[in-house]
């Protein structure tokens, strides 16, 4: 139970992102839902902006998570380094993972990365002055 703790949830993300690519190109665009606005206009929801929306909430998560400061912290942020990578190797060499919602995805791992390890050295610059 505890390699599910440390793993990343950007690695569901992806796995979901390549499953949905499996359907095609079409499959990204294809409106879910639409509602209308006060505004008069209506506002649809395609299945590439609810893998963004979701990205955003696992974002947070992983942000969350990286306040941690347990030894275990080291090696989550080791795994989200290592799914940044397939993240940036899909985006460049698979033609599915080609997208700007593919690219947004791959920014937002990057920034858990960089945001994860931000926090754990400001943490860690923390609990040795005090």
């Amino acid at each position: 139970m505890n390699i599910l703790k440390n793993t990343p949830l950007f690695l569901a993300v992806l796995i979901l992102y390549n499953l949905v690519a499996l359907g095609g190109p079409d499959v990204l665009h294809h409106e879910l839902f639409r509602v209308g606005l006060l505004s008069g206009e209506n506002w649809a929801l395609a299945t590439a902006d609810l893998l963004l929306a979701l990205s955003l909430v696992v974002l947070y998560v992983e942000v969350v998570k990286s306040t941690r400061s347990t030894a275990a912290s080291v090696l989550d942020h080791t795994f989200s380094a290592l799914v940044f990578t397939i993240f940036l190797i899909e985006f460049l060499a698979y033609g599915p993972a080609g997208t700007s919602t593919f690219f947004l995805m791959t920014l937002m791992s990057f920034l858990d990365v960089v945001a994860g390890f931000s926090i754990t050295i400001a943490a860690a610059r923390r609990d040795i002055s005090s």
